[in-house]
């Protein structure tokens, strides 16, 4: 996702939960954003091809198995090629955003997404809204205008949100009547987090799921 703002851009990621997924324009967008980072993901690998790493496209979908391709898959095929030691080690040189070999990612502008999300039923959390050692962050003002349009929640407790951080996280969700997560942003072993590291309290999952769009989990 991402917003733009006083000629900036600004990535945000996005949580959508117990949607129906058969909603034919979320589903129409998230085939498109699909596609598109597909040909990202190849262009990627073309241009390590092309400089000799020893890597191939063939190679990155099998490592995805199905999957969307994204970085991680890339530098999965550069640690199992032998070019660098950790999917770490190659988001920090070979396919960082700083990289000669990096292609931006189409992204979704965040209000239309929320959009997508509550008409197909779901409930959205802004994920580590706070972060800003992982690049440029949004002003109070932003969130309280994706709470207008229907956010549901944002996370609170979260690694990469110091006790500072997290306090202003919990006072702008009480303002703006958000519910409050946890996450450990866990991405499978790629990264060091813990799963279930940032656990969300259970009136706050109670609350999250009883939004009136929401589609009831199943069990």
């Amino acid at each position: 996702m991402h917003h733009s703002d006083t000629g900036r851009t600004v990535n945000l990621h996005l949580l959508g939960y117990l949607y129906d997924p058969a909603a034919e324009a979320l589903r129409a967008e998230r085939a498109h954003l699909r596609a598109s980072r597909s040909e990202r993901g190849q262009r990627i690998v073309e241009l390590l091809e092309a400089d000799g790493y020893p890597i191939s496209w063939p190679q990155v979908q099998r490592i995805a198995d199905g999957g969307a391709v994204g970085r991680p898959h890339v530098g999965r095929a550069l640690v199992e090629s032998g070019v660098v030691a950790s999917v770490d080690e190659a988001f920090a040189g070979l396919i960082s955003s700083k990289s000669k070999y990096y292609v931006r990612k189409t992204n979704l502008d965040v209000f239309k997404a929320l959009r997508l999300i509550r008409a197909a039923g779901g409930v959205t959390v802004f994920a580590h809204p706070l972060a800003s050692r992982r690049g440029p962050i949004v002003g109070d003002d932003v969130i309280a205008a994706m709470a207008a349009v229907g956010l549901d929640g944002i996370e609170v407790d979260h690694a990469d949100h110091d006790a500072d951080a997290r306090r202003h996280a919990a006072g702008l969700a009480d303002d703006l009547d958000l519910v409050k997560t946890g996450s450990s942003d866990y991405h499978g072993t790629n990264k060091s987090l813990a799963l279930g590291s940032c656990t969300t309290d259970p009136q706050q999952y109670e609350r999250l799921i009883d939004r009136p769009t929401a589609l009831r989990p199943v069990g």
